[in-house]
């Protein structure tokens, strides 16, 4: 439909529609034969409010959307048909692992490729939009959304960002088949909430916002993001669903952003518990005024704006832009023509858990995995092996924000192992996951007794020539309202790591989380171990990939280890102070800890491999950069090893010298390359003016002249470095 057809539908159509244009309801109040509930059954809504509501949440099947497509479209004045979206955020019916660990991948195609494939099985479904990618920068473990993160640089947030923005909605048309919609979230900040406590305010400098926190944002929008979402969160004492500036000014003037705006659940309503509306009027009013479009969720819109507008409280121009934005975004999803879109049963369950779905998901797992520790214990051979552990067995691997996966259709570790057929493999439960604490509820495999479990596995233990012991949080204990102020591991999983240790040295910690953990009694006791995220849908046979040397680990940390939680939040980009602190210094009055170092466990960037690498020194084409150059900075990069493997050389750049305090130092490249025992290549990045800019001490956002140094290594804290000069 072209826009003058849209405009002149937005203009035959009723205030009334416009509004329920602008709700966004659950999928509950359907029935799975898509006619509506009863009137007890609405939260609140009266039934008529939810037949004008345009889009809905959380519904999926492509039978079922069909009928409510079909039954809205009739009883609707125009004939409009709805968008349905859902919380697709590390696949479909096929999990990949959850985002943290994607980060993990530096691989952004990979990602992309992912992202694609969920894409695919969702719009089978009858999915039209999916609430990702989360581009929220995450320096804090204690939050328990830094599982749907991609980690705690800006810049490789960036690139992740759009490579899921182009994996769900393609490099064409929203109308093709298998494309679905991204919705960027949580417009903005809601990565920094003050103590890591979900929905906690957010301090952060203007500074600070525009230089880390702004970035992979509008790197997603520039991608084509066709929504974006409200944050929860305060920004500047302002709620994001009422701020204007961040909306109107930042988001839709400088990042050019046109497409649609939609709140997060009920969040505009709860601009009243914020305390900066009154009521629900008032409440709709802000959000209208900022520039959401869709209010998910709440009464406030459907019941209160066509009285605002009949007050003159509010211009009913507002409401058209909104509408017109929301009818755009269904005319590019080529609803108007196809209200069905690609929704087949068939090709539905064809695409669900298909094989080459399964085998993405399969390599990306083992990809993601990051090896922390390896004292020559691993790759695994012909040992025999016990598997010890809550998570040997358990199907439940897929994240706290796997919406639509099961662990029926997960390969478990146990699962993984016997599927190779050539292992001499013993497997014990040894202890509960979580004894219960918080919102998950556990409950052990058998029915046996924890001590009779434990018994059982130190037995198992003692017989076995190596140990693969399999701990973890339990995946509803990060997440969504899932912050935690200790994290470390279960007491009863400790226990079972000590008695096993007791017995057997030879123990390799494969370590389940949706969070970096404190892991220093692990990591100081365990002969290996292997960070292997909530890893999806074929997370044990890529973990049996990995632990036998089928698949060597490239994984690199997209967010440290704390040492321990008194430190977060901890990352490397960290800014220089007054009074430094090196390691080993004697001083006291420095920037340090008493009790604890001040570096993390693990640091950004960090990952071992079976194989070992040499980093040659930095060349630089050219000691100084005029600002139309572009610098070349080279390393030659050498497998050192007897295996073959790939190693993640990763660029950073530090400003010596700016009007305002700068971090120590940003990434700004990087890249995997495979080497064969013996083979060494040549890596180069470019660095380019634009690379080197930030926001001034006048808030412009410039390079400044000056000294620059590069650093190229394998984490964060390489040393391999070399200097230029930007010239004025």
């Amino acid at each position: 439909m072209e826009q003058d057809k849209l405009i002149s539908l937005l203009n035959d159509m009723s205030l009334e529609e416009k509004i329920g244009q602008m709700l966004q309801v659950s999928g509950m109040f359907y029935t799975e034969d898509g006619v509506l509930t009863g009137p007890a059954n609405t939260a609140g809504f009266t039934q008529e409010e939810i037949r004008l509501a345009g889009s809905v949440l959380g519904s999926v099947g492509a039978e079922q959307l069909k009928k409510i497509q079909r039954e809205y479209m009739e009883r609707q004045p125009h004939h409009i048909p709805l968008i349905f979206m859902a919380d697709i955020i590390n696949g479909f019916r096929t999990i990949f692992p959850i985002p943290l660990a994607q980060g993990c991948t530096f691989d952004p195609e990979l990602v992309e490729e992912g992202a694609a494939a969920a894409a695919r099985e969702s719009a089978a479904t009858g999915l039209h939009l999916t609430f990702s990618p989360m581009a929220d920068l995450v320096r804090d473990a204690r939050w328990g959304r830094v599982m749907e993160s991609t980690g705690e640089d800006a810049w490789l947030n960036g690139r992740f960002a759009r490579a899921m923005v182009e994996g769900y909605q393609g490099h064409g048309s929203l109308k093709e088949k298998g494309r679905i919609a991204a919705c960027v979230k949580h417009f903005a900040g809601y990565g920094a909430p003050t103590a890591g406590r979900d929905y906690n305010a957010v301090e952060l400098s203007e500074r600070t916002l525009r230089d880390d926190y702004l970035p992979a944002y509008k790197e997603a929008i520039d991608a084509g993001a066709a929504t974006v979402m409200t944050s929860f969160n305060t920004l500047d004492r302002v709620p994001s669903s009422a701020n204007r500036w961040l909306m109107r000014d930042i988001l839709r003037g400088e990042m050019g952003f046109e497409g649609v705006l939609i709140s997060d659940w009920a969040a505009i309503g709860e601009l009243c518990s914020h305390g900066v509306a009154r009521d629900q009027e008032e409440a709709a009013r802000l959000a209208l005024e900022a520039g959401v479009d869709i209010d998910m969720m709440t009464n406030c819109y459907c019941k209160h704006l066509k009285k605002l507008v009949a007050s003159g409280a509010v211009s009913g121009t507002l409401i058209d832009e909104a509408v017109l934005r929301i009818l755009k975004l269904k005319n590019d999803l080529g609803l108007f023509e196809n209200p069905y879109k690609d929704a087949d049963a068939v090709q539905e369950q064809e695409l669900a858990l298909c094989a080459a779905h399964r085998q993405t998901a399969r390599w990306m797992a083992s990809e993601s995995f990051v090896l922390l520790k390896n004292d020559g214990i691993l790759p695994l051979a012909g040992e025999e092996t016990a598997y010890i552990g809550p998570y040997v067995a358990n199907g439940e691997i897929y994240g706290a924000w796997s919406l639509f996966g099961t662990p029926e259709t997960t390969v478990t570790i146990e699962q993984g192992i016997k599927n190779r057929g050539d292992v001499q493999a013993y497997f014990a439960e040894g202890c509960p996951l979580s004894e219960g604490f918080g919102r998950a509820k556990d409950a052990c495999a058998s029915d046996k007794p924890a001590g009779k479990l434990l018994q059982e596995a130190v037995e198992l233990a003692k017989r076995a020539d190596k140990v693969v012991l399999a701990l973890g949080e339990h995946r509803r204990h990060s997440g969504e309202a899932a912050s935690r102020a200790d994290i470390t591991l279960p007491a009863c999983q400790m226990e079972l790591f000590r008695q096993v240790c007791a017995v057997n040295r030879n123990v390799v910690v494969v370590l389940f989380s949706g969070r970096p953990l404190d892991i220093r009694e692990i990591s100081e006791r365990a002969a290996a171990v292997l960070a292997v995220w909530m890893p999806g849908t074929e997370g044990g046979n890529a973990i049996a990939d990995v632990l036998y040397g089928d698949v060597n680990p490239s994984g690199r940390l997209s967010m440290s280890f704390p040492y321990c939680v008194g430190q977060v939040p901890v990352f490397y980009g960290q800014f220089r102070t007054g009074r430094p602190y090196t390691e080993g210094m004697e001083d006291q009055y420095v920037s340090r800890y008493l009790d604890i170092p001040n570096r993390p466990l693990y640091p950004f960037g960090y990952g071992l491999s079976y194989t070992t690498f040499a980093i040659g020194p930095v060349q630089l084409d050219a000691q100084q950069m005029r600002r139309t150059d572009r610098l070349r900075v080279s390393v030659t990069v050498k497998n050192t090893g007897s295996v073959s493997g790939s190693e993640v050389v990763q660029m950073y750049l530090t400003d010596v010298h700016a009007s305002v305090a700068r971090p120590v130092r940003e990434l700004r490249g990087f890249c995997k390359v495979h080497l064969e025992p013996g083979e060494e290549k040549e890596v180069s990045f470019e660095i380019a003016e634009d690379m080197l800019r930030f926001h001034d001490i006048h808030m412009n956002y410039v390079s400044e002249p000056g000294a620059f140094r590069v650093y190229v290594g394998n984490s964060s804290e390489t040393e391999n470095g070399a200097e230029f000069v930007l010239e004025e």
